[in-house]
């Protein structure tokens, strides 16, 4: 589809993502993107990065695409590729180019996980230049003055290999997130499974018993996400023993003796 002819109404968010703020997060954020500053987010699986971004685009009201990032990204799935369409060789303009083009917000989410050659790309839109080399189509494509770039990565999480290098990170104004303290992750439970506040309560409790077995046989704890899902789970009908299998136990490990122990935290607390 030509530039000129894309709409940007399917990005937008229309109603309000739930947020629950645990500091100043929405005023640094408003602020980078009034003042076009890139963004980077750094926390968890699970912790809220993604929705907190959903809800500045709404609150904002701009456009938001998110790329979900993974080592087989290339940089023409970034940026567009030349296509044949009904016998024409047609320019399609990738997730990147739509929101450098129409002042739209990127999200790229794990972008450690993309591969060194395709982020590379982003370099000139995370300075003061803020423009876009297009190198198939020889142009160069200044961003909108509404642009925002957004990336996040788990530092906890990655390898060497795959740590975000300082030529890249020292473009962005960073924002930490973790998980909320206990009587907030538990509020948040409430509000978004419809779970009642004492079983959110105790959902959190078991959680922070599988957060310290980070290192010590699982890569991470329990999320709010997986929290969340549980919680469902229950407000349906399911024991609290048998939704955290399903929800939290099973999705954090394989092993079969990790499994035994979390679910022997699991009876502990319900």
């Amino acid at each position: 589809m030509p530039a000129d002819t894309v709409t940007m109404e399917p990005y937008r968010i229309l109603d309000e993502p739930y947020f629950e703020p645990l500091g100043n997060e929405i005023d640094l954020f408003a602020a980078a993107c009034e003042h076009r500053l890139p963004i980077l987010l750094k926390g968890p699986t699970g912790c809220g990065k993604s929705r907190f971004v959903e809800h500045m685009a709404w609150r904002l009201r701009r456009p938001l695409i998110t790329v979900s990032c993974h080592e087989d990204m290339t940089t023409s799935d970034l940026v567009g590729r030349y296509l044949v369409i009904g016998g024409e060789t047609l320019w399609q303009d990738g997730p990147l180019t739509l929101a450098v083009r129409h002042g739209g917000i990127c999200y790229l989410d794990e972008i450690v996980e993309a591969r060194k050659d395709t982020t590379v790309v982003i370099h000139p839109l995370a300075d003061d230049r803020r423009m876009l080399p297009m190198e198939k189509r020889g142009t160069v494509l200044r961003a909108a003055p509404e642009f925002c770039l957004v990336i996040s990565y788990n530092p906890g999480y990655q390898s060497l290999l795959k740590d975000l290098k300082q030529s890249t990170r020292q473009r962005f104004v960073a924002m930490e997130f973790d998980y909320p303290p206990a009587r907030q992750e538990a509020w948040i439970i409430h509000k978004e499974s419809g779970l009642d506040q004492e079983r959110a309560a105790a959902l959190v409790q078991f959680a922070q018993l599988t957060r310290n077995l980070k290192g010590n046989g699982l890569e991470e704890g329990a999320s709010t996400r997986l929290l969340v899902h549980a919680g469902r789970l229950m407000l349906a009908g399911l024991s609290p023993t048998a939704a955290c299998a399903a929800a939290i136990t099973q999705a954090l490990t394989d092993d079969a003796e990790m499994i035994a122990a979390i679910r022997a935290l699991s009876d502990s607390i319900f």
